[in-house]
């Protein structure tokens, strides 16, 4: 294959992709199909296939791509507060889940039979230290978050990666129950829920409510400042 021919290739994939993601958000699931992602972008159902092999590989590059731009807002920058920094990042996470509620299920395989991904392996497993699947990454923005509130003496150090999937199971926990209607669709369930929630488990592992409100404040200044 030429480097023209790969590049097209490569732009014809991204297309794809790109109409799956726009046709689960405006449809939902059900529109995943060959000839249906095919036609948005003026090809033929052949084109899925030659691609990818087949639906459910074009799924698993949209859940891939999905997870990838979730990794992106994930990564706030770096300050003095790393409880703040994860306040700002737990912002982005529900912004992202409740503004894409279909991308957000097909990445953790919630939707439909036909649709569903394979049993993701375990994120807090023991792994190698280098890892460039796409949920991979999103789960080391937590864990990086999370080792700066450790070393930062602000909650006590248990495993960095239990600590992570741990805050990571409260705010997906809290996310779904709002998107299924259980907590509401008004967006209180963030304020009222999570964040006490959230809240209590820093203090339950070592920090001081105090000092956790203040860093509190400080992520909502940025937040309202339109920075991250």
């Amino acid at each position: 294959m030429t480097e023209e021919s790969d590049q097209s290739a490569q732009s014809r994939r991204a297309q794809l992709i790109e109409a799956s993601i726009q046709l689960l958000e405006e449809v939902g699931p059900e529109a995943l199909r060959a000839r249906t992602v095919a036609t948005k972008i003026g090809a033929s159902t052949m084109a899925v296939y030659s691609h990818f092999g087949g639906m459910n590989e074009l799924l698993e590059a949209v859940a891939a791509e999905a997870f990838t731009r979730f990794g992106a807002v994930l990564a706030v920058p770096d300050t003095d507060d790393p409880v703040a920094d994860f306040f700002v990042a737990g912002d982005a996470y529900c912004t992202y889940a409740l503004d894409n509620p279909q991308r957000y299920r097909l990445m953790f395989g919630l939707v439909s039979p036909q649709t569903t991904r394979p049993a993701a392996r375990s994120l807090s497993a023991p792994r190698a230290p280098v890892e460039t699947a796409a949920d991979t990454t999103a789960f080391n923005q937590m864990m990086h978050v999370v080792e700066r509130m450790v070393a930062a003496g602000r909650i006590r150090a248990d495993p960095i990666a239990d600590i992570a999937g741990r805050l990571w199971s409260l705010v997906h926990g809290v996310v779904l129950l709002e998107m299924t209607g259980y907590l509401g669709q008004e967006g209180h369930a963030v304020t009222n829920v999570l964040g006490p929630a959230t809240m209590d488990l820093l203090v339950g592992m070592g920090d001081e409510r105090a000092r956790l409100e203040q860093s509190r404040v400080r992520a909502a200044e940025r937040l309202a400042a339109g920075a991250s």
